[in-house]
């Protein structure tokens, strides 16, 4: 045993890692030190929904992607979900998801459909007008 720099004795063969929670990877271990996703630049937005597409690999397909890809691919083999829910789903912080689906998108797992912009939303009281027209006929 020996004492770190606060004097807490801990054994030097002992790994990091969290009691309750397991093993503890840094989210910059997971993400290869990027902050940032792929080389296109793209933004994910937390309501951008995630589909997964036909180049994915399947379910049990040994494939060069890391745990944590394999873990996105396979909520997005579910059902499409936003970006927010995938971080929730694979229990990662958002960033770390961001990083990760921008290799999935770069090769070719995934597609990703922007939400529309509130300014490009119809408006309610055009809406409202066209119902009346139709309701009229």
């Amino acid at each position: 045993m020996t004492e770190d720099m606060t004097g807490v004795p801990h054994d030097q063969g002992s790994q990091w890692y969290d009691g309750e929670a397991g093993p503890l990877v840094r989210p910059y271990a997971m993400t290869g030190g990027r902050t940032k996703p792929g080389p296109t630049g793209v933004r994910f937005d937390l309501i951008a929904l995630v589909t997964l597409d036909a180049g994915a690999p399947g379910p049990g397909e040994d494939s060069a992607l890391g745990p944590e890809h394999r873990a996105l691919i396979d909520l997005c083999r579910l059902e499409t979900q936003s970006v927010a829910e995938l971080g929730a789903g694979a229990d990662l912080p958002v960033g770390v998801v961001r990083v990760l689906l921008g290799d999935l998108l770069e090769l070719g797992c995934v597609t990703v459909s922007r939400p529309v912009p509130p300014a490009q939303l119809p408006d309610e009281r055009i809406l409202r007008e066209v119902i009346e027209g139709l309701r009229a006929l």
